[in-house]
């Protein structure tokens, strides 16, 4: 699957100092010491739907990891996936009456066009979970001849038992693991599992659904595994530095990647988990059940500035919960045009003070509030005048702070 065409990045003046980043699996703060290229896995997209602004808050938010690697110095080998089958699509493509193929190539060249826009940075691999079946047979092999794999009627399941880790990732009590699965896609209450926490690898066949041939029977991959194996295959090593997505995936998607592959393997799945809040919208968290979504697509339709978009996300921290309003979007409007005038002027205030503060923020923990924050008191000074009409005035802010946020926010002006 092709990903979409990212944006040259710009060689900064100076070079970032280590990443931190917040650790789900720890609950502190970790230095991120990469061995060779950094690896980045994200989770996708399930492309029953467009682009909303829930997912455009995650995908800028490891966008800002991957940007805050390179200026550190690191390549980086970041892998994504799109969930091209799966129970949802599938609801989606009957209940709409169209066929399930077309609407997730629909649905995900809408997403190539909106990460484009936005300036997100495109993965090394963008890989469908069809054409990652085989992959998944590979794994599912691996962990049956561990003996972690069990039949219940025409399904294959993982047995969560077999990973003596399982539950380290989300630190999660027995109790919210269920519940969360229940909620999530999972199926506690099967009759013949082991473990109600036990997850489908392989979905024997039904009727009226998409199935590939299998050594097990034909059938279609489970979610969790899909992620595990193109992880594995796409990222080049058996640990990973960073599994990313948002929080609603720490239980049970991330916790069961981890337990497919640490089987798998015998070696950690990640060195650290990372996970962006969740935005909401008129009170509740942004979903399609509750009908409260806002698309990327339609805020650039409606002749929306993307940049706009971008640093109205930019300005909540990654790891916050949030809800969006309208104000927030003009408000980002009015910044874009604001610092679009500062840049037009040339010279400015000082920006080596403004250079350092932006990386430096953007290097702990992804701050980025911190890092515009910065860029508002350097516009602030120069269109008021400190600066480009005052003696210390440095006749190159523009264009090196044009670089900054270009390469380190990845906004463009």
């Amino acid at each position: 699957m092709r990903a979409w065409t990212g944006p040259e990045i710009p060689t900064l003046p100076a070079v970032g100092p280590p990443v931190a980043l917040h650790d789900t699996a720890s609950g502190e703060k970790v230095v991120t010491t990469p061995e060779g290229p950094a690896r980045l896995y994200v989770c996708g997209i399930t492309p029953y739907d467009a682009t909303h602004l829930g997912h455009a808050n995650t995908y800028i938010a490891f966008d800002l990891l991957n940007r805050a690697w390179r200026t550190a110095g690191h390549d980086v080998r970041f892998v994504q996936n799109v969930t091209d089958v799966d129970d949802p699509l599938l609801e989606r493509a009957t209940k709409v009456g169209v066929d399930w193929v077309e609407l997730a190539e629909r649905e995900t060249e809408l997403f190539r066009q909106d990460m484009q826009a936005l300036r997100v940075l495109p993965p090394a691999a963008f890989v469908g979970a069809v054409e990652s079946i085989p992959l998944v047979i590979e794994l599912i092999q691996r962990l049956q001849a561990a003996g972690a794999v069990y039949q219940v009627e025409q399904d294959l399941y993982f047995s969560v038992s077999a990973d003596p880790a399982f539950g380290d990732e989300s630190g999660y009590d027995r109790e919210t693991m269920l519940r969360f699965f229940g909620e999530r896609g999972g199926d506690p209450d099967r009759a013949g599992k082991k473990d109600p926490l036990d997850c489908v690898v392989w979905r024997g066949e039904r009727p009226d659904e998409p199935a590939w041939d299998s050594p097990f029977g034909r059938g279609r991959p489970g979610w969790h595994i899909e992620c595990a194996a193109i992880a594995l295959e796409h990222l080049g090593a058996a640990t990973m530095d960073v599994q990313a997505g948002g929080s609603d995936l720490i239980f049970p998607h991330h916790e069961m990647c981890a337990g497919h592959a640490q089987v798998a393997t015998g070696a950690p799945y990640a060195r650290a988990y990372a996970h962006a809040g969740m935005v909401g919208y008129d009170g509740e968290k942004m979903s399609k059940s509750r009908g409260n979504l806002v698309f990327v697509s339609a805020l650039r339709n409606s002749d929306i500035d993307p940049m706009a978009i971008r640093l109205a996300l930019l300005r909540h921290h990654y790891r916050d919960d949030w809800e969006w309003t309208d104000e927030i979007l003009w408000s980002a409007v009015d910044d874009v045009d604001r610092w679009r005038r500062a840049f037009a002027l040339g010279a400015g205030a000082a920006a080596e003070p403004v250079v350092s503060e932006v990386l430096s923020a953007l290097a702990d923990d992804l701050d980025a509030p911190r890092a515009t924050s910065a860029i508002d008191r350097w516009v602030d000074a120069t269109l008021g005048g400190e600066g480009r009409l005052a003696d210390n005035s440095d006749p190159d802010a523009a264009a090196t702070l044009l670089l900054v946020v270009d390469a380190a926010l990845g906004l463009s002006f």
